[in-house]
């Protein structure tokens, strides 16, 4: 596990983002942890979540001329790592979309840079896919070309059949998916944290129940 990964999950657990506990997710599976990229919520954890996302994008190789963060989530989560690849010296054009049109000023979905070229999707998770679809669409009727999704966390588990969401939006649409932990991550951090070692094995034998095929 390279090191931003580890650093990235020693964050998260600290702002409280990644948890261990008793949880049900929204198919109803009981989990022993969750995750809520929502409470990177003041200015100093989105200036490091974005540090984050911008460190796996560039460690991924993924090409790419702009930045897209869709409603509502991934509106913080792309600017932040706009902000964060611009200090890299990497100045990305970004942009978001509107849940609903604007029928007055400059009108339409998309705030931000006009949709060009490549364009990477940066949201905080794949759960059903949904939002990925409706940006891939919406990149595509602007006439631009879907490049990957950038996600914080793969959680590795079963969708609808024995494929993970990420694979399934991998088959669906050709995209590369980068995270920047997944449940591999997420194991190599339980082994090598010992005040966290009463998670392992649940955590475990969680994957063991609903880990992706």
């Amino acid at each position: 596990m390279s090191d931003f990964r580890q650093a990235f999950l020693a964050f998260a657990l600290a702002r409280d983002v990644l948890r261990f506990g008793r949880f049900v997710t929204k198919a109803g599976r009981k989990t022993p942890y969750f995750f809520n990229a929502g409470l990177f919520n003041d200015g100093e954890s989105l200036k490091r979540v974005g540090e984050f996302y911008a460190q796996a994008l560039l460690a991924s190789g993924m090409a790419c001329d702009q930045l897209y963060g869709p409603a509502y989530k991934g509106i913080p989560l792309a600017s932040a790592t706009a902000i964060a690849l611009a200090q890299e010296g990497h100045n990305l054009p970004w942009s978001f979309n509107r849940k609903e049109a604007k029928d007055h000023g400059e009108g339409g979905t998309i705030v931000g840079a006009p949709l060009k070229g490549r364009v990477v999707i940066v949201d905080d998770v794949i759960s059903a896919g949904t939002s990925v679809r409706e940006s891939v669409e919406t990149i595509r009727a602007h006439g631009a070309t879907p490049a990957g999704v950038l996600i914080a966390l793969d959680r590795m588990e079963r969708g609808s059949g024995e494929a993970s969401a990420v694979q399934e939006v991998r088959d669906r649409y050709g995209l590369s998916v980068t995270a920047i932990a997944t449940l591999d991550d997420l194991m190599a951090f339980l082994a090598a944290r010992e005040d966290l070692s009463s998670w392992r094995g649940a955590v475990a034998d969680y994957r063991a129940q609903y880990g992706a095929r």
